[in-house]
C-alpha cells in the first residue's frame, strides 16, 4: 500500500483558524468540572479530534484519531480560572509538550449528507484519492503557524468497512477506511499550542482540516 505523501506548505493565514472539529474538542475532552470558580479538563487517554472532509468530485470522507505519548497524557489536567491556565500532573506543573507524540488517524469513507451529494452519483474513497492528498502539519500558536519538521510516519493500514447488511456484502460497492500512525516532533512546544493538519489536493484545494488541542 501506498503511504501518504507529506508536503509542508506555506499556507495563507486567512484560513488558520482551524475550527472544524471545535465542537468534537470539547466532547473528547473528558470529566469537565466546575469547582470553585475553576473548569478543570482531564485528558486520560490522550487527545481526540475529528472532522468531516470532501473533495472536488463529490466524493465525503470523516477523519478522527488522537495525539498520546506513553503515559503524558494520563493525569494530566488543565485548569482554567479567571485569571490563567495552567496544567498539572499531580502537583507539578507542566508547560511544554514532551520530545515526541504520536499521532494516530483514521480516514473513512462517509455518505456525503443531503445537498452536498450530486444527485444520480454516489462516488466512493478510493486508493488513488487518498495517495492524490497532500498533508501539511503544523504546530499552531495564537494565529502563528510553525510547520512541522521531522514527522515520521511508523505505520499505516487500509480494512474494508462492513457494511450493516452483511447477507448483501457480495453486491454492494466496497467502502474501505485508511489509518495512519506518526510519530511528531514536539520538544519545547508550549501546551497553550496546537497539533494542526490541513489536507490538500494535488490543485491546492483543502479537503479538510483539524486540531488536536488541549
Amino acid at each position: 500500500m501506498q503511504v501518504i505523501r507529506y508536503k509542508l506548505i506555506a499556507l495563507s493565514l486567512f484560513f488558520l483558524m482551524v475550527s472544524g472539529a471545535s465542537a468534537q474538542q470539547a466532547k473528547h475532552k473528558s470529566h469537565d468540572k466546575r469547582e470553585k470558580g475553576k473548569i478543570v479538563w482531564n485528558y486520560d487517554g490522550g487527545v481526540f479530534f475529528e472532522t468531516d472532509g470532501s473533495l472536488p468530485n463529490g466524493v465525503c470522507f470523516r477523519i478522527y484519531g488522537s495525539m498520546n505519548s506513553g503515559d503524558f497524557f494520563n493525569g494530566l489536567k488543565r485548569i482554567d480560572t479567571d485569571q490563567a491556565t495552567i496544567f498539572r500532573q499531580g502537583t507539578q506543573t507542566v508547560t511544554k509538550f514532551p520530545d515526541t507524540v504520536t499521532v494516530a488517524f483514521t480516514i473513512r469513507d462517509l455518505l456525503c449528507p443531503d445537498g452536498v451529494q450530486q444527485v444520480g452519483t454516489h462516488p466512493y474513497l478510493t486508493q488513488k484519492m487518498i495517495d492524490s492528498l497532500r498533508l501539511a502539519i503544523y504546530w499552531k500558536h495564537g494565529v502563528d503557524l510553525h510547520p512541522v519538521k521531522g514527522a515520521k510516519e511508523i505505520s499505516s493500514r487500509v480494512d474494508r468497512i462492513q457494511p450493516y447488511a452483511t447477507s448483501l456484502a457480495a453486491e454492494l460497492p466496497a467502502r474501505y477506511e485508511w489509518s495512519y500512525q506518526l510519530v511528531v516532533p514536539g520538544a519545547g512546544v508550549s501546551l497553550m499550542d496546537s497539533l494542526a493538519f490541513v489536507f490538500r489536493t494535488p490543485d491546492g484545494h483543502i479537503a479538510a482540516r483539524v486540531a488536536a488541542r488541549l
